[in-house]
């Protein structure tokens, strides 16, 4: 109870400030894939296991940062990088980034709207 009373002040901070939110749950929402992937990490085998899942998940949240399919995306990568020569020219990897306009052409989540005024997403088939 002593501790509401001595932070009243920042608790009713909310009342003069309709901007405010009521919770933090959009905040909570947004830390949570980092949370489990903290956890999940506690399971690697080996150093290098971890630094394989942490590349992964990194991809993943990349593209998905970039208004991708992911799994649209993680196929495009699989179909097309060992058929590219990039031992020998890094700079051939530009064209897989997420923000590549071939990338983007092939896997990005595209809105559309519908007869009910809904957004749905759809992606490119040609990935």
């Amino acid at each position: 109870m002593g501790y509401t009373l001595n932070h009243k002040k920042y608790f009713a901070d909310f009342l003069l400030d309709g901007r405010i939110p009521l919770s933090n749950n959009l905040s909570e929402i947004a830390v949570k894939p980092v949370a489990i992937t903290r956890k999940n990490s506690l399971f690697s085998d080996s150093p290098a296991g971890a630094e394989a899942s942490a590349t992964v998940f990194s991809i993943i949240n990349t593209a998905a940062a970039n208004n991708l399919d992911t799994y649209k995306y993680l196929e495009y990568l699989f179909r097309m990088l060992p058929n590219s020569n990039f031992a020998s020219n890094s700079s051939v990897l530009d064209e897989y980034l997420p923000w590549s306009d071939k990338v983007q052409l092939e896997c990005r989540i595209n809105t559309t709207e519908t007869e009910t005024g809904k957004k749905e997403g759809i992606c490119s088939e040609s990935a």
